[in-house]
């Protein structure tokens, strides 16, 4: 969809501003019929999407219009139950989620989309409560329940303490781990585009030219990988479809490659964006992972520190593995760009995801310093291991 953004008209701005109002982040006042996007429906719409962790752009797109849908929804307000092919989704969905997981339930991640998981960890609930029906759905009974009854499970997330430790069981090594690399835009969309003299730099062929350096990286050091994109994608690929295709490839980790743009030509830096909620919610293992990429990048690159930070961007909240999104740096940076279109400096860049990739399987407690990783030694012991295995045929 075009984004809806300042000065647009029509009834899209009259819907908008009513979920806004009933959210009370735009007051009730005479001017409140307008169809107008004006610049207090613009405010409105950054707190929004403030609140929810998305990207804040004072502009109604895809994803910020699905979020505003979901969030006509409070728990109790509707009968929640698996409907095919098009599961319900909301805010309540994901109250409910959060509600279960507290108590120890298994309905993944809080993703706000009641599906096959989330009904059967409601029936399992409703069995356990006594309830007459154990349909997987919730209603008025169900709803009195979960009222009653306190967490279950106490001192951490269930859902997270079983992904950190369903990590830690995986073992140490890379060999025949499933990553998938996201490079960010493609096709029709380029991402940012920055003229310089003759050149031209685009964000599309940035992010692939470094997603296949570390598919080659990876791949070497044992590891099976998979592109969500090729060089020249037919058509865009939304972040709900490369979601999709990431948990259908069944990966153990997804990192997006992007990078970023700004109106002052002296923002620079990189950031690194792992799952997580306004509420505290966040995926233990994807934030951890998230700290390494961005403290490895930072300590081999010299690139200015911008942090990590939680996000609730599809691409982080619908994939069933822990996912980071990472941003190289500001392409309308000089500064910036003049070290990413330099092949050797994204080289340095893929060899700090790779560093960080390995250590997030190594146990806390052999955890290794910063920037100690020799990216070579992991081909040199993958090498040698083939040829161990060869002798042994």
């Amino acid at each position: 969809m075009r984004p809806i953004r300042g000065g647009d008209r029509g009834p899209a701005v009259t819907e908008i501003r009513g979920v806004l109002m009933s959210l009370d982040l735009l007051t009730t006042t005479a001017a409140s019929a307008t169809d107008e996007f004006d610049t207090e429906t613009e405010r409105a719409v950054r707190a929004f999407q403030q609140s929810r962790g998305l990207s804040v752009d004072g502009q109604v797109g895809a994803e910020t219009w699905r979020a505003l849908d979901a969030a006509r929804w409070r728990l109790g307000a509707r009968t929640l139950y698996h409907a095919v092919p098009e599961p319900l989704t909301g805010e309540d969905v994901r109250s409910l989620q959060e509600r279960l997981l507290e108590m120890g339930y298994d309905v993944g991640r809080a993703d706000s989309v009641y599906g096959a998981r989330t009904a059967r960890a409601v029936a399992q609930f409703q069995r356990e409560v006594g309830l007459a029906t154990a349909d997987g759905a919730c209603g008025p009974q169900t709803m009195n329940a979960l009222r009653r009854l306190g967490r279950k499970v106490v001192g951490g997330r269930p859902q997270w303490l079983r992904e950190s430790d369903a990590f830690r069981q995986s073992g140490p090594t890379l060999v025949g781990k499933v990553i998938i690399i996201d490079p960010g835009h493609g096709a029709s969309d380029p991402g940012v585009v920055v003229p310089d003299g003759q050149l031209r730099w685009a964000e599309a062929d940035l992010t692939y030219d470094l997603a296949t350096r570390l598919e080659g990286r990876l791949g070497a050091a044992g590891m099976r990988v998979h592109l969500t994109r090729g060089p020249a994608p037919a058509a865009p690929l939304p972040d709900l479809a490369r979601a999709e295709l990431a948990n259908e490839l069944g990966g153990d980790l997804l990192i997006s490659l992007h990078v970023d743009r700004h109106a002052n030509p002296d923002a620079n830096g990189v950031a690194s964006y792992h799952y997580g909620t306004d509420n505290g919610v966040t995926s233990t293992v994807g934030e951890r992972l998230a700290g390494l990429v961005q403290r490895e990048i930072v300590a081999r690159t010299g690139m200015r520190d911008c942090r990590t930070h939680a996000k609730t961007w599809e691409l982080l909240r619908l994939t069933r593995m822990p996912a980071v999104r990472v941003d190289v740096g500001y392409l309308t940076s000089a500064v910036d760009r003049d070290r990413l279109v330099n092949p050797r400096f994204r080289d340095r860049v893929v060899e700090a995801i790779v560093a960080a990739v390995q250590r997030m399987y190594y146990p806390i407690d052999q955890d290794v310093p910063t920037g100690s990783i020799d990216v070579s030694e992991l081909r040199a012991a993958m090498a040698a291991s083939a040829a161990q295995r060869s002798a042994i045929v």
